[in-house]
């Protein structure tokens, strides 16, 4: 019989293995994950017609979640990103772990997406994860012909008219709040506008205390180029602050590198300041600091290292100030220019 349990000391026990062979003379041997004889009957007859019909009708084998981000993994070694890939492959393994492309469908993605709001996420974060599902199911289906049709996801509608930055108070509340490792690497943040990423992989070997600077490797910069960073007096002494802790990494904690900033101690330094904050909202408040002290965009933009200048337009709304005086400068030409046009046609 195709249908078997193992024995252990004489006795069958565990779920049922099917063992049969296909017409092309493959042997397939897999289990049933199941321990009810009948289900496993199903699944064997349903399994074994599947698979003639593959071998003689030439029919595309079902894939399962698992292959297909096994293949993306392999396919995307080259994404920076590609860690995020990972986090979101993880979170979905108990909604998508045991289903075959086929089976997910709306009721599995508004799960999934139910399930992200009920953690307290923003809806921009529950975006990245489904836009990372729906990029996975459309490679399925248009490039490796797994799938006949990737099911339509839609995704939240994000507010981004505005960027959420700190004001020197509430700079100084968090700050009050944070334990010295997170202190530092916050005021380094303010002081600098490095992201995330930058700041808890940096290394005393990218710092130049002659010249000042930081560099940034190409291999962690987003834009896939090497960045230069002035260091203003503030980041110099929180590097003074801080120099040798660690023979290598410039923030660590307990003798080790950071491995992300807004953990537990952070989200109770923010709730103990009465605010929410961000990582990111660190780099937000440098910027905003920057246009209100009157920084130029473009001059901004290469602070920044943003690729693209709509970026940095995010936050001009921030130099009203300096707009409104840039406004004064025409003031009083159309008068002077109706002045020269009326003695021309008295002198004429």
């Amino acid at each position: 019989m195709s249908l078997y349990r193992r024995k252990k000391n004489g006795k069958e026990v565990g779920t049922y293995w099917m063992d049969i062979t296909i017409p092309n003379g493959k042997r397939v041997r897999i289990s049933t994950k199941t321990e009810n004889r009948k289900e496993a009957l199903e699944y064997h007859d349903k399994l074994k017609r599947e698979l003639w019909q593959q071998s003689k009708l030439g029919k595309k084998p079902r894939r399962t979640w698992k292959e297909a981000v096994l293949r993306w993994c392999n396919e995307k070694q080259y994404k920076k990103s590609l860690n995020k890939d990972i986090f979101h492959i993880k979170w979905l393994n108990p909604y998508f772990g045991d289903l075959y492309l086929d089976e997910i469908k709306r009721d599995q993605i508004d799960a999934v997406k139910h399930q992200r709001l009920q953690e307290g996420v923003l809806p921009s974060t529950t975006n990245r994860t489904l836009a990372f599902i729906r990029g996975v199911l459309r490679i399925a289906c248009e490039e490796w012909e797994w799938l006949d049709k990737a099911p339509m996801i839609r995704l939240y509608k994000e507010n981004n008219q505005t960027e959420y930055w700190l004001t020197n108070e509430e700079v100084d509340r968090l700050l009050y709040e944070l334990p010295p490792h997170l202190k530092d690497i916050a005021e380094f943040a303010l002081a600098t506008g490095l992201r995330s990423s930058n700041l808890t992989q940096l290394k005393w070997k990218q710092i130049d205390f002659d010249k000042r600077v930081l560099i940034v490797p190409a291999a962690q910069s987003k834009s896939a180029k090497p960045i230069t960073v002035p260091l203003i007096p503030e980041a110099i002494v929180v590097l003074r602050r801080i120099n040798g802790y660690h023979p290598d990494y410039v923030f660590t904690y307990k003798g080790k590198p950071f491995t992300r900033i807004t953990n537990s101690a952070w989200y109770t330094a923010c709730k103990n300041a009465g605010l929410s904050v961000r990582a990111h909202d660190l780099r937000h408040t440098w910027a905003s600091r920057h246009v209100q002290s009157g920084t130029d965009l473009y001059d901004l933009q290469h602070l920044g290292c943003w690729s693209d200048i709509r970026m940095v337009q995010r936050y001009a709304h921030l130099s009203a100030k300096r707009i409104e005086q840039s406004a004064h400068n025409i003031s009083g030409l159309k008068a002077v220019e109706s002045d020269v046009t009326s003695h021309l046609r008295h002198t004429s």
